[in-house]
């Protein structure tokens, strides 16, 4: 299984960041707090109608303030529920919220890359996951 001393999943969880951070739109809160891929994984999976566990497990953690550490803890838990390939596929249906939240260059409007990404992501749910959550 793969624990949180692992040297590979810190490079796992920096790519998974990076492609969720690449050509993201800057978008801001009502409050002025930038928004981060959190806010997007957020709302991709409250328009799916379904409540995430993940999300509420994220969600009651009062030690994360920001965003990137919601989104960071986010993945964790996935990872360890086998969720990550589902949960982002369904964030990435719309692609009305894409184009909102993502530029042009983003490998999540690319059909192609986009597939890629999630059969790559799938490929994980083999993978065992012993992280802290």
């Amino acid at each position: 299984p793969v624990t949180d001393g692992s040297r590979e999943l810190h490079s796992l969880c920096a790519q998974l960041e990076f492609l969720l951070q690449f050509d993201l739109k800057e978008k801001r809160s009502f409050f002025g707090q930038r928004k981060d891929y959190w806010d997007f994984l957020c709302q991709g999976l409250a328009r799916c109608r379904q409540e995430h566990e993940g999300i509420h497990f994220v969600t009651s953690l009062d030690k994360l303030k920001t965003p990137v550490g919601r989104g960071r803890a986010f993945l964790r838990y996935c990872l360890v529920h086998q969720q990550l390939a589902e949960s982002l596929q369904l964030c990435l249906l719309d692609p009305e919220s894409l184009c909102e939240w993502y530029y042009a260059r983003s490998p999540f409007l690319s059909p192609k890359q986009r597939a890629e990404i999630l059969g790559s992501l799938y490929e994980l749910d083999c993978v065992t996951f012993h992280l802290a959550l």
